[in-house]
C-alpha cells in the first residue's frame, strides 16, 4: 500500500504527527529519579527522530520490536536544539494496515539499474584474468543481488538501500583517477580492492527492515567476512598467484587505515594507502552531506554537534551552478 503522509524532514516545531513510522531503536531507560521509560527512535525514508513513552509502555514493549512499524499520533517539538516527537498515542500495526517495513527504509537517489551497469562494465575492463575471474565469481547470483541492495552502514555514511554499490562506485572512480595521476599504481589491483573492500557488509548488516548488525557481523565484522570470501574463492581458481592474493586481501584488511579504526593492519602498499583515502573521501563527504540535511538546528545554518565528526557543521547555502550539479550516472 502506498503511504501518503508528509515526510518527517518537512515537519516543523508544533506540527502534528499522524504517521506510520519504523522503530529503529527501542530501549528501556531510567530517568535521574530512577523511573523507567521507553526511549524510541522512529523513522521514515527521510529522517529518524527520537521519542519517549513515559507511562504504560509495557504492552507496546511486549508487542513491538526493533524493525516493526507503529502508528503514531503526536507533535513535533524541540529538545536541546534537535527535533523530536512528543507522542500522544502509539499502537502496533494491525493486519488491515497492510504496511511493510521496506516502505520506510531510505534509498539511494541514483538509479539502481545504471549503477549495476556501471559496476559490471568496470569488471569487464579488468585486464588481469585472475582478478576478473575472482570478481565474476564473487559478484554473481544471490551475493550480487545482496550487494546491490545493502546499505554501506547503519547511519553514518551511505546508510540507505543501494548505498553499498553507490559507495563502491564512488571509490572506484576516485581510485581510477589516482591511477591516472600515478601510473605506478596497479590499476587492476586497486580497482579490485575497491570493489571488494566492503563486500562483507552484505553479511554484516540486516537490511530487510531497520538496519542492524547480524550475529555474524558482530562476531566477525565485514573486513574479516570479505577476506574469508576472497580466500575461499581463490581456492577454486587454479594458478591464482599467491602474491596477488596477498596484496588483494591486504587492501581489504587495511582499508580503514588505522588499527584503532578496526583495520587488522595499516596500509603498507601504495594501492592500500590510496584505497584508504578514497574510502575516507567517499564516506566523509556523504556523511557530512547527510548530517547537514538531518541534523540542522532550527535557528541558522549550523547543525548540532556531530559526535562522529567532532564538530558542528555549517550549511553556507551557496548553491552550485546548474552545470556543476550531479551527473546522471557516477561515471559520467
Amino acid at each position: 500500500m502506498m503511504i501518503e503522509q508528509t515526510e518527517l524532514n518537512e515537519l516543523k516545531r508544533g506540527d502534528p504527527v499522524d504517521h506510520y513510522l519504523l522503530i529503529s531503536r527501542l530501549d528501556v531507560r531510567n530517568t535521574k529519579a530512577g523511573k523507567k521509560y521507553l526511549s524510541l527512535e522512529l523513522q521514515d525514508k527521510s529522517l529518524a527522530l527520537n521519542a519517549n513513552v513515559w507511562d504504560n509502555f509495557q504492552g507496546l514493549l511486549n508487542s513491538s520490536k526493533l524493525g516493526d512499524v507503529v502508528k503514531i499520533n503526536g507533535t513535533i517539538e524541540e529538545f536541546q536544539g534537535s527535533a523530536q516527537i512528543r507522542i500522544s498515542k502509539i499502537r502496533p500495526l494491525s493486519p488491515s494496515d497492510n504496511i511493510s517495513p521496506i516502505d520506510f527504509l531510505p534509498k539511494s537517489e541514483h538509479d539502481l539499474n545504471k549503477m549495476v551497469e556501471e559496476f559490471e562494465s568496470r569488471i569487464d575492463k579488468i585486464s588481469n584474468n585472475h582478478l576478473k575471474s575472482l570478481l565474476g565469481r564473487i559478484f554473481s547470483g544471490e551475493r550480487f543481488t545482496n550487494f546491490t541492495l545493502a546499505p554501506a552502514g547503519k547511519s553514518w555514511h551511505h546508510g540507505y538501500i543501494h548505498g553499498l554499490i553507490e559507495h563502491t562506485l564512488e571509490i572506484i572512480k576516485i581510485c581510477d583517477l589516482m591511477c591516472d595521476f600515478h601510473p605506478e599504481l596497479n590499476r587492476d589491483l586497486i580497482i579490485s580492492g575497491a570493489m571488494l573492500h566492503d563486500f562483507g557488509k552484505t553479511e554484516e548488516l540486516k537490511y530487510d527492515s531497520a538496519f542492524e548488525y547480524t550475529d555474524k557481523g558482530k562476531l566477525l565484522g565485514h573486513i574479516v567476512i570479505a577476506a574469508i570470501a576472497i580466500s575461499e574463492e581463490v581456492k577454486s581458481l587454479p594458478g591464482f598467484p599467491v602474491e596477488l592474493k596477498n596484496n588483494l586481501i591486504h587492501l581489504v584488511l587495511s582499508h580503514q587505515g588505522k588499527l584503532e579504526y578496526a583495520s587488522p593492519v595499516v596500509p603498507k602498499t601504495i594501492e592500500a594507502i590510496a584505497l584508504y583515502q578514497a574510502d575516507e573521501l567517499s564516506a566523509k563527504v556523504n556523511a557530512y552531506k547527510n548530517a547537514l540535511s538531518t541534523e540542522k538546528k532550527s535557528d541558522g545554518g549550523w547543525t548540532r554537534f556531530i559526535t562522529l565528526a567532532q564538530t558542528d557543521l555549517y550549511n553556507h547555502e551557496l548553491s552550485p551552478e546548474s552545470e556543476e550539479k550531479s551527473n546522471d550516472t557516477l561515471f559520467d
